[in-house]
């Protein structure tokens, strides 16, 4: 009726009498190279250095008599959940520009979208031409990105390198423009007098919007300050000495 071998019948039925099922049952297989308190160890040594690689923890593993291969530990972490992933850069901060951060962040944390769609973020960044070449990776788990112990914290320095000054909104990007030399005060103004206003209009953020800068010492400055006052009708600002925390001034056209 079936088309199907008397011995496959005979088979399946006797699997069913036996094991009360006609799935495909999991083979035994191969046994397993790490046990599972190797295993552990793997979680426990990457979970407290992410940075570590898949080599070294072989060897780790060889000095205590398990001989396995770089790549069954990188499959296993896998089966683990822990992948390899290039470490997010992020700024070097001390406990004093933390606080500060999370302390805006916190104070800022229930703003309105309407709010956030009419602010203008600026700031300055250094591209390095010719950067470090080395690779390496962290092993960590998803949505792990940003923990401290997986990111790659960054120092400027110098040679090799252009300084770009930059705006955005939550429209798109304004304008851009490379910063000649060392960067004072009245290099700062100019900046901003050449293309502030024009990112503006052309993001569209309309008569009241927030001009965003952190604390470098330039945008604090007296002189800046007193270039804000003089260029527009209302200006205020909070600092907070030398850290990185971004504070708002209104600057209203």
């Amino acid at each position: 009726m079936l088309n199907i071998p008397r011995e496959t019948i005979g088979s399946i039925i006797r699997k069913f009498k036996a094991k009360g099922t006609v799935e495909t049952l999991p083979g035994r297989g191969r046994k397993k190279m790490l046990t599972s308190t190797a295993v552990r160890y793997l979680k426990r040594r990457v979970e407290k250095s992410p940075r570590v690689t898949a080599e070294e923890l072989r060897k780790d593993l060889s000095d205590v008599g398990t001989e396995v291969s770089a790549q069954t530990i990188r499959r296993t972490l896998r089966n683990e959940g822990l992948h390899a992933r290039t470490p997010r850069r992020t700024p070097l901060l001390s406990p004093k520009n933390k606080k500060s951060r999370l302390q805006y962040a916190k104070s800022h944390v229930d703003k309105p979208q309407k709010f956030w769609d009419s602010v203008l973020w600026t700031d300055e960044t250094k591209l390095e031409l010719f950067g470090p070449m080395d690779q390496r990776y962290v092993w960590r788990r998803k949505n792990k990105a940003y923990e401290e112990k997986n990111t790659l914290p960054t120092v400027k320095h110098g040679g090799g390198s252009i300084m770009l000054w930059g705006c955005f909104a939550s429209a798109g990007t304004g304008k851009l423009q490379r910063v000649q030399g060392t960067m004072n005060s009245l290099q700062y103004q100019e900046i901003l007098d050449d293309n502030v206003m024009q990112s503006v209009t052309n993001l569209r953020l309309g008569r009241r919007w927030t001009f965003q800068q952190d604390n470098d010492p330039k945008h604090p400055s007296k002189s800046t300050r007193a270039w804000l006052t003089e260029h527009h009708q209302k200006c205020s600002s909070k600092t907070s000495g030398r850290s990185r925390l971004l504070t708002p001034v209104l600057w209203n056209p």
